[in-house]
């Protein structure tokens, strides 16, 4: 990956406390596992920044390289990558998903 795309993560990334990098954007997502991740960030209250990744080819393999991460959506918070559909799933049941996005603010 360029320096030019990595820099273009990091400062999308770094500039907002929640990012979803998804099929489609928040009011239109283009995939099921997206949809889903969108109604478990907006049913904790969480505000978040929506990259669509299907605009953009470089973003779309890059980031896979970026967070070593092979699937979509891919949620940061607070600059980290917390994972894919199942692992936001699995922390929306638990109840951790309102602490780990409270502490995004």
């Amino acid at each position: 990956m360029d320096e030019t795309l990595r820099e273009r993560i990091k400062s999308t990334i770094d500039s907002h406390k929640v990012v979803l990098f998804m099929k489609g954007n928040k009011n239109f997502p283009q995939c099921g596992f997206s949809a889903q991740v969108i109604g478990m960030l907006k049913q904790n209250g969480a505000e978040f920044r929506d990259v669509n990744i299907l605009a953009d080819a470089d973003l779309r393999s890059g980031l896979k390289e970026y967070a070593n991460w092979p699937t979509f959506p891919q949620l940061y918070v607070d600059g980290k990558l917390i994972g894919g559909c199942d692992i936001v799933t699995s922390l929306n049941e638990s109840g951790e998903l309102k602490t780990v996005l409270g502490v995004a603010g």
